[in-house]
């Protein structure tokens, strides 16, 4: 069977960005997803497309394809009262190099790295990590088969389930266990949860799945 819109596609990958390996897939821990639901990068999409069970790939992504281009106004302070806790301001989470996921004017949770920690206030990166990048893909097709009825409604892992907040700050329908939820994101060690919207007004929101040290998957999701 060849992938094509509404196969549930299950693959294997590597993917190296200038020269080092920044994610993988397995095949004891493979990626899998419905095609053409835009659940992915559409240029991985459409590279894949018509392939079966056994064939490889290997193709590049320019940043525009990707991620987009690195935005500098992305880039910006933002009062350190900002990171107040019950009066007190969490000194431990103000780390260069940390990922701290921040709500937005419109109450979406974006995700932002630390590049420098000042007096008064925090110097944040809501660019993409993978802005800018050119990202090389390897890998193989393990299986494709037809979506089912239910997955199609109701979305591979869930996903399209009526959303309720969970407390993680996503606005996502979770099963908590020992107060972690499981959205099929990754999480911070806060335990929040770092899903992200788009752009707007100089805002951040790549809207992709991360992993915890930043670095991105192929993934791709839309509202």
């Amino acid at each position: 069977m060849k992938i094509a819109k509404d196969k549930v596609v299950v693959l294997t990958y590597e993917l190296t960005v200038e020269g080092k390996l920044a994610d993988k897939a397995t095949k004891e821990q493979p990626l899998d997803y419905i095609h053409g639901t835009h659940m992915l990068i559409p240029k991985f999409e459409s590279e894949i497309e018509g392939k079966e069970p056994g064939d490889t790939f290997v193709f590049t992504v320019s940043p525009e394809e990707g991620y987009g281009t690195y935005e500098p106004k992305h880039c910006f302070d933002i009062p350190k009262d900002s990171f107040e806790i019950d009066g007190k301001i969490r000194e431990d989470l103000l780390i260069v190099g940390n990922f701290i996921p921040m709500l937005n004017s419109s109450g979406h949770v974006v995700n932002g790295k630390i590049v420098a920690v000042k007096e008064d206030a925090v110097t944040m990166d809501f660019n993409h990590p993978m802005a800018g990048k050119v990202l090389n893909f390897k890998g193989e097709i393990v299986e494709v088969r037809d979506a089912t009825e239910k997955e199609l409604r109701e979305g591979l892992h869930g996903e399209y389930l009526p959303q309720e907040e969970c407390g993680c700050g996503c606005g996502h329908h979770h099963d908590h266990k020992d107060g972690e939820c499981g959205c099929h994101h990754d999480h911070h060690e806060d335990g929040e949860c770092c899903h992200h919207d788009h752009h707007k007004d100089g805002e951040c929101g790549c809207h992709h799945d991360h992993h915890k040290d930043g670095e991105c998957c192929c993934h791709h999701n839309e509202n």
